[in-house]
């Protein structure tokens, strides 16, 4: 008979070592099959077994015997598992899945009230709950919980803001905050500036101090980032709040600390004395000390394209750092040849779509298209593909427009690349994109610039710095640009007119119902090319209709209806414009007619023949005498006929009685009717349009 242990050790499957598994490779592997498990047994039936003696409970198959059949056990004895818990086990083993969650929930709750300051950080969670609902808690309600707030955190702002729970409720308190509130957080927190910008949530309460432009806050902040700058702008935290703080909220000195240390470690660990003049121009730097060129050079190429290799090419720092680079360059050296390349190669154009809408980047990009070769424009100005329709309302971006416009010979490139975008490549698109284009303050000007040129109703004071980067482009064109500025002018007019045309023809009430959209209009009549009738007949509809028609009943008095455009002063300049056919030349002291004439007298004279009285009387006076004066004006006879039939009319306008008539509402005399009636001084009362007409008359 087989020993006891034997059939155990057959009944039991055997765990092979790692040795015996892998000993014989060439040994074929059985195929796997379904057996069913062995019945399981108590442990106390298995050790009566085992002391009977007798081994009749252990199977002799092991042995070549044959297999031993068991009474099956009667239900209910003996029963070895219940609800997957062995019977008979300790009772620390039979607990559910759900009370082994609750118990380490339990340890997490107990560990976490453990560490220092847990009670105020859950009672200022629970503040923050509340506070951030701002609609829905009183104001007296919001006072006495940011006071709470307060007690809690003052004197431990510390250790709550680098806690990323806790310090969105800091983040709150500043929120709601005085003055010297702010302050004394400021004050708490210097020296720890740093780490916080390098946190991912802490940064953010940087942003919250300094954007209430408070200056004592800000001389704070910004000197701790001081001989730090190469160490954030490489942080992925910390880069971005550096370059905000850059961007809109240092000073011009605090700018220049900050980026002198792209010049190298010099220009970090040392200081200018007190009363030197602290500038970040690198020409300006490098003139004074020409020995340094070569390392400080060096080290700012490292570091910018370092950042350009790291895909990090969005912050405005980068963009000045680049330009500084770029104006010490000499023309056609090895350093400028490498410097392009490197802004060329980057694969996706990033750098050079982040650079369009900032200041630095943008003057970059324009004048390395000023000084590129034809193929390097070409690259440069395709980058921008599905950029331009957003380039054309920025206030840097759309003057890369303009340079396209000026440098690059092939015109047909720049019309094919830049104007389907900008113009629309379908008819409802052309409508809206060119409305958008007409009333912007921006966009408008890299439409109309081919047109009218530096014209100061194009770049007004505002926009004084365009001016001087055109003219510096202007300046590098004369050696790297072959056609004449003015071929180039008018072969750029020609692709751009057929779809203004189109859209001033499709749509001219949205036009002129604004005074740079009626600049626009006059622009487009005046100096484009092709087929114009139908839209200067488009144009002259919207001067159909009464000039002063009575107000409807069922109108909303909150939202009138747009006055008759004869009303408006835009309106009447814009009709003037093209009654003369031509604009004003100082030179010559005359008006320049274009060719061919536009005629547009005879076709705006039928549309407000029935009302021209009220024309002639009204703001838009000038534009009736301009039809007298027209060269090309058939009707002049009928004209006159017509005004000296209502001559009455027109001496109580040039006296100022309509005038005065209007200012009196439901028969009530102004307060100031003395003080009103008087004219300005230097200026005489009444209509100045309409005693003019009368003279022709």
């Amino acid at each position: 008979m087989a020993p006891k242990h034997s059939a155990t050790a057959a009944s039991v499957k055997r765990k092979a070592s790692s040795s015996e598994k892998h000993s014989d490779g060439n040994r074929a592997k059985k195929p796997k099959t379904f057996t069913a498990a062995p019945k399981r047994q108590s442990v106390d039936d298995d050790e009566e077994m085992g002391s009977g003696g007798d081994g009749s409970a252990f199977s002799d198959s092991g042995d070549g015997g044959a297999e031993l059949k068991h009474a099956k056990p009667s239900r209910g004895q003996g029963k070895p598992w219940e609800n997957g818990k062995a019977a008979g086990a300790p009772a620390n083993q039979t607990q559910t899945s759900r009370e082994a969650h609750a118990k380490q929930k339990q340890l997490a709750q107990e560990r976490k009230a453990a560490k220092p300051l847990a009670d105020e950080v859950h009672r200022t969670k629970k503040l923050w709950e509340k506070l951030r609902r701002k609609s829905h808690v009183p104001k007296e309600e919001r006072q006495q919980l940011v006071d709470e707030l307060y007690s809690i955190i003052t004197g431990r702002i510390k250790d709550f803001v680098l806690k990323h729970d806790a310090v969105r409720a800091v983040q709150t308190a500043i929120k709601y905050s005085t003055p010297a509130q702010r302050k004394q957080i400021a004050k708490e927190l210097q020296g720890t500036y740093l780490q916080l910008a390098e946190s991912r949530y802490a940064k953010f309460l940087i942003g919250k101090l300094l954007v209430q432009n408070d200056n004592e806050i800000r001389d704070i902040i910004v000197p701790e980032f001081y001989g730090k700058v190469r160490k954030l702008i490489n942080h992925p935290e910390a880069s971005w709040i550096l370059d905000d703080i850059y961007r809109g909220m240092a000073t011009k000195e605090q700018k220049a600390y900050m980026l002198r240390e792209w010049y190298g470690p010099e220009f970090t660990l040392f200081k200018p004395g007190k009363g030197v003049e602290i500038t970040a121009d690198l020409s300006k730097i490098l003139a004074e000390e020409p020995s340094k060129r070569g390392p400080v050079m060096k080290y700012l190429f490292e570091m910018t394209n370092g950042l350009i290799q790291k895909k990090m090419t969005g912050f405005t720092m980068l963009h000045d750092a680049m330009l500084q680079y770029f104006l010490t360059l000499k023309p056609e050296s090895e350093e400028l040849k490498e410097f392009v390349e490197v802004v060329k190669e980057d694969e996706n154009g990033d750098l050079l779509k982040n650079m369009a809408f900032t200041k630095s980047g943008a003057r970059l990009v324009c004048l390395l298209l000023a000084n590129g070769s034809a193929k390097d424009r070409k690259q440069i100005i395709k980058t921008y593909k599905d950029t331009f329709q957003l380039m054309c309302g920025d206030t840097h971006a759309h003057m890369i427009l303009l340079a396209a416009y000026d440098v690059i010979d092939d015109t047909v490139l720049t019309s094919k690349t830049i104007f389907p975008e900008i113009l629309g490549k379908n008819e409802e698109k052309d409508i809206e994109n060119i409305t958008f284009l007409a009333n912007d303050l921006n966009a408008r000007i890299t439409v109309c610039y081919l047109f009218e040129g530096q014209s100061k109703s194009l770049f007004p004071a505002s926009h004084a710095y365009d001016l001087e980067l055109l003219a510096e482009i202007h300046e590098i064109r004369k050696k790297t640009s072959k056609k004449e500025a003015d071929i180039r002018r008018k072969e750029l007019v020609t692709a751009m007119s057929p779809p203004l045309l189109a859209a001033v023809a499709a749509s001219p009430s949205d036009l002129v119902a604004t005074s740079f959209g009626c600049q626009f209009v006059a622009d487009v009549l005046l100096s484009a090319t092709g087929d114009k009738a139908a839209a200067l007949e488009a144009v002259a509809s919207t001067a159909a209709g009464d000039p002063t028609p009575s107000p409807s009943e069922g109108a909303d008095p909150l939202y009138p209806p747009p006055p008759h455009i004869s009303l408006t002063p835009h309106g009447g300049k814009m009709f003037k414009a093209l009654i003369a056919g031509g604009r004003f030349d100082k030179a010559a002291g005359a008006i320049k007619r274009v060719d061919p004439p536009l005629n547009f007298a005879d076709i705006l004279y039928p549309v407000i023949k029935d009302h021209v009285v009220k024309w002639a009387t009204g703001p838009s006076s000038f534009t009736v005498l301009g039809l007298l004066e027209a060269p090309d004006f058939s009707s002049t006879k009928e004209l006159l006929k017509l005004l000296r039939s209502d001559k009455k009319s027109l001496e109580a306008a040039a006296a100022g009685e309509a005038a005065s008539k209007a200012e009196k509402t439901d028969g009530k005399k102004s307060k100031s009717k003395g003080k009103a009636t008087q004219p300005e001084k230097g200026k005489s009362g009444g209509n100045q349009g309409a005693k003019l007409l009368l003279e022709k008359l």
